[in-house]
């Protein structure tokens, strides 16, 4: 599956925006789909992630009650909604997929796409 992530875009602290990653692929439904980010001179960090059916997701403590993931298997297109945005959520945002469950690990992905920056001014 091939992946291409956008929406990103600079924001003032307190603002939102909203992240895609479409996908092609007939398989796109059968995968857990899970949103990174990777600060400069940082590891690459886990944010979002969402089942295969979009029943379930689970967040990192810093983004939660903030950020909300979402899927449209119809679409074949994940999606990241960041409310109350702040500075220190100033990355680029990584979309992946992989065969099987949810992971917090990017080890464990075998597709990425190719990155949308975010940056959040104060």
């Amino acid at each position: 599956v091939q992946l291409q992530a956008f929406g990103g875009g600079l924001v003032q602290a307190g603002g939102s925006l909203r992240l895609s990653c479409e996908a092609s692929g007939r398989t796109f439904s059968s995968y857990a789909m899970t949103w990174f980010r990777q600060a400069p001179g940082k590891e690459r960090e886990f944010v979002a992630a969402i089942n295969w059916s979009g029943g379930s997701t689970m967040y990192a403590d810093s983004v939660k009650g903030r950020f909300t993931i979402s899927r449209d298997n119809a679409k074949n297109t994940v999606y990241l909604q960041m409310n109350s945005l702040k500075p220190e959520d100033t990355a680029v945002y990584y979309c992946a997929a992989r065969g099987g469950g949810r992971s917090r690990f990017p080890n464990d992905y075998n597709y990425w796409g190719q990155g949308t920056q975010v940056t959040v001014s104060s």
